[in-house]
């Protein structure tokens, strides 16, 4: 596989983790506050890339399974956990109502239809199981999927693209989407869900502290500690928990009760 068209499947479809590292830990710690005791349930990564999040889910004491789109990806996935699924996260091969807690990590921003994957999601989830949505923030100061240029994709970390008018940043970053609150709150619509948490976060920059030291960790606590300020809006990514709620019976509604 030539280096362009590997860059170009890394734009199409997102880069997984490969190498464990703070930045990761960070947010599996998040992933398990989040949860609590649905970790020990049935617990779904959809868009699992090589399996690292699915390796350390595991560890919780669940039964986990993991969804890839990228076949080559799901078989590296599938040599740490055997129930992993080579699919579309807008058609989930699985029963309604089949998961405790489902992680859907920077993936939404890749899939053709992130409506329909988000249902998908909620359809799966059992009635109070809850679902940890990370995914791009608009208001970062760059584009970190890189760009399409005069036909051909440049990889790195641009500035400013996603302060430009949505049309002329689409026309430049057309292969994944960036997020603003309103944009993922519309995913929602009338869906049976609450939201647990709707916040903000900035990076581990975890490539500045190797190369910078101390000056790295010093930027990583200045702009963690700016996520509890309403400068946040400039952080990394959105990080949504949402928990799904029982869907009143038809005889019910019918009778004007609800329940809880």
């Amino acid at each position: 596989m030539s280096e362009q068209r590997n860059l170009e499947k890394a734009a199409l479809r997102g880069e997984p983790s490969y190498v464990w590292r703070a930045g990761q830990a960070r947010r599996l710690a998040m992933i398990q506050r989040a949860a609590g005791e649905r970790l020990k349930g049935r617990v779904l990564e959809n868009g699992c890339g090589v399996g690292m999040y699915v390796e350390k889910l595991a560890q919780f004491g669940g039964r986990v399974f993991g969804l890839e789109y990228d076949f080559e990806r799901a078989r590296e996935a599938g040599q740490r956990n055997a129930n992993i699924l080579n699919a579309a996260g807008e058609a989930l091969p699985y029963p309604d109502s089949s998961f405790d807690l489902i992680l859907s990590h920077e993936v939404l921003e890749h899939v053709a239809d992130d409506r329909q994957a988000v249902r998908e999601m909620v359809r799966v989830l059992k009635p109070g199981g809850r679902a940890v949505i990370f995914v791009p923030n608009i208001g970062y100061p760059f584009e970190t999927h890189g760009i399409y240029w005069r036909g051909r994709y440049r990889f790195g970390n641009i500035p400013l693209v996603n302060y430009l008018p949505r049309l002329l940043r689409n026309r430049l970053a057309p292969h994944v989407r960036v997020y603003a609150f309103g944009d993922l709150a519309a995913l929602f619509d009338s869906l049976p869900v609450r939201f647990i948490e709707r916040t903000i976060i900035f990076g581990a920059y975890d490539n500045l502290i190797a190369r910078f030291g101390v000056l790295g960790k010093l930027l990583r606590a200045i702009l963690q500690f700016l996520e509890r300020t309403p400068l946040r809006w400039f952080g990394l990514s959105h990080v949504w928990v949402i928990e799904k709620q029982p869907v009143p019976h038809l005889s019910k509604v019918r009778l004007g009760h609800t329940q809880d």
